[in-house]
């Protein structure tokens, strides 16, 4: 494992112009502002047989700005500034990638993969591509928290964080709920569902373009102002990054960007979740690795994000994704034929930039197998995580509360869960998460109470052993939790 990640990182090295330059591809890729007043233009799609660009700039004519093809795939275009001196592309027109696809020369409409910014009209179904480029970005103010010893995460979720019936904003997320979380003594913010995601119940888990903030909740310069003021409080702020597979959209997705399906991701039955029903990334690929490992980078840079929890690493680690398959920690389950090294090789190449580029930043994975060394240094061979998140507490919890009777709870056992992880690495204890409260399941708090939640909490109403029970377990299991689950403690806002 470690001479594949050192091979690749030393490819990176003398053929990219260094871990720095290529990390930054995010600046030359997509459609960019160039020092003159242009706009350059870069993509990646191998099964093109030729690619425009068009939008409101040119009246929506497919065929008026050609790429140029270049080597290993790759698309360039310059369109030189007016004779104004200004950008040939407006901020906030709209703009689509053409592809001519090799095999039929069937035309199709894209959204290029490195889009900043994409919103849909209430009348469509589809995502528009719309260039942001402002005359004044934001310019923040106030300098990233610094790293923490011990992480007090709130999970938050900014569509959610409102009594209204609505889609909660940006905006409402500064002045509203980052008061409360500092307030309530919380020093990390987590956010969900922040890359954009074209289906809304899916809680960001679907994800479509990945280097676009979601503009349901506002704009990308309300979204790096909310970071600004959480950093004046002293808050970090993670991103909830899912890089362990996308979404099947297409025509506002990633999926099928060239017209074949193995651009981005692996071809046929293996580049499918069965379960997710979305593309698996293809992580041995040199293009691949350019976009994910940019992706993290521009979230840091342009948002200044204070690190990263990653997704579904149980999915990337195994060929198989955890399905059907249960760990019992016999190390034969975490070395074998069946693990993704090219995945696992991805991740250590992630950590290793992080730590070498940002060393201030945070990153954690969510890992329900348990590998081993996934929180050690990568110079140790281990996967170069920060944190893991303490997976077995919240499922120890509910199968409590849902089979045992309270005279028959084994203190025994709880504390055994609560405390067995593996040596020198770092955990996150949570007794529950929005895995537990959002995918169909309840909340300890309901499992606990269920129907009287609607007719006996309120002050004005006699107390009743239902109640009294809820409230007084409630508190008791997130104090054993937070004393004994790991380094670090998180609480989902729902």
């Amino acid at each position: 494992r470690y001479s594949l990640f050192y091979n690749r990182l030393k490819n990176i090295e003398e053929n990219e112009g260094g871990l720095d330059k290529f990390t930054e591809s995010y600046k030359t890729f997509g459609v960019n502002q160039s020092g003159d007043g242009g706009i350059y233009c870069k993509e990646w799609a191998p099964g093109a047989e030729a690619v425009f660009l068009t939008g409101d700039f040119n009246g929506w004519d497919p065929f008026a700005h050609p790429y140029k093809k270049m080597e290993y795939g790759k698309w360039e275009l310059f369109i030189p500034p007016g004779q104004d001196g200004c950008s040939p592309v407006p901020h906030g027109s709209k703009l689509k990638v053409v592809v001519i696809r090799a095999q039929n020369g069937e035309l199709l409409y894209r959204i290029s993969p490195w889009a900043r910014y994409v919103v849909r009209d209430e009348d469509k179904v589809n995502y528009d591509w719309v260039h942001w480029s402002p005359p004044q970005s934001y310019i923040h103010k106030h300098p990233s928290a610094k790293r923490l010893k011990s992480l007090k995460i709130y999970e938050s979720h900014v569509g959610i964080a409102s009594p209204e019936g609505k889609v909660a904003s940006y905006k409402n997320f500064t002045y509203n709920v980052l008061p409360r979380i500092k307030d309530l003594g919380y020093n990390c913010v987590q956010l969900m569902a922040i890359m954009e995601h074209a289906y809304y119940a899916s809680f960001g888990y679907q994800v479509t373009s990945f280097f676009a903030a979601s503009s349901r909740y506002g704009t990308p310069d309300d979204l790096k102002e909310m970071i600004d003021v959480a950093h004046s409080m002293g808050i970090t702020v993670l991103l909830d990054v899912v890089h362990s597979h996308a979404s099947k959209n297409s025509e506002d997705g990633l999926n099928k960007f060239d017209g074949t399906d193995y651009c981005f991701f692996h071809s046929g039955y293996k580049g499918t979740h069965q379960l997710w029903d979305s593309r698996l990334f293809d992580y041995s690929h040199w293009e691949v690795l350019r976009f994910l490992l940019s992706n993290l980078r521009m979230w840091i840079q342009e948002y200044r994000f204070d690190g990263f929890r990653f997704d579904g690493v149980t999915s990337m680690l195994y060929h198989h994704h955890g399905i059907g398959t249960g760990f019992s920690g016999d190390y034969n389950e975490y070395f074998g034929l069946h693990v993704d090294e090219d995945a696992l090789c991805y991740l250590m190449l992630a950590n290793h930039m992080i730590n070498v580029l940002h060393p201030e930043c945070i990153t954690i994975a969510e890992d329900v197998s348990g590998m081993p060394a996934l929180c050690r240094p990568v110079a140790e061979g281990g996967g170069g995580f920060d944190y893991r998140l303490a997976m077995a507490i919240p499922d120890k919890w509910i199968q409590i509360i849902k089979e045992l009777k309270d005279e028959d709870w084994n203190m025994g056992n709880i504390v055994h869960t609560l405390t067995n992880r593996r040596y020198k690495e770092k955990y996150i204890a949570y007794a529950e998460s929005h895995d537990q409260a959002l995918v169909g399941d309840k909340t300890l708090a309901f499992r606990l109470m269920d129907a009287e939640m609607y007719t006996n909490m309120s002050v004005l109403s006699p107390l009743t052993p239902v109640i009294d029970r809820g409230i007084q377990l409630h508190k008791m299991i997130r104090l054993i939790t937070h004393a004994l689950g790991g380094e670090s403690y998180l609480n989902f806002m729902g």
